[in-house]
């Protein structure tokens, strides 16, 4: 049976839409929506797909990276 879609499974989608649409889309991201996105997919089980496995655990390594420029004030070249 398929399962239902979520409300938290459309937060998460709506917010990798965002992500995904262009890299300015994700540095205008605030600290909160930063936080929610990591905490949403890091939920989602990807490992059906190793491509996607691979693709969650880069966008994570992204969001930290982000989060820790805007709570620390750094810039990481």
């Amino acid at each position: 049976m398929p399962e239902d879609i979520t409300s938290e499974d459309r937060e998460r989608v709506a917010l990798l839409r965002l992500v995904t649409n262009s890299k300015h889309e994700f540095n205008k991201l605030s600290v909160t929506q930063l936080k929610r996105l990591q905490v949403l997919v890091e939920k989602k089980d990807y490992s059906h797909s190793k491509k996607a496995h691979k693709s969650k655990l880069k966008l994570l390594g992204k969001i930290n990276v982000r989060l820790y420029e805007l709570e620390e004030g750094h810039s990481i070249i």
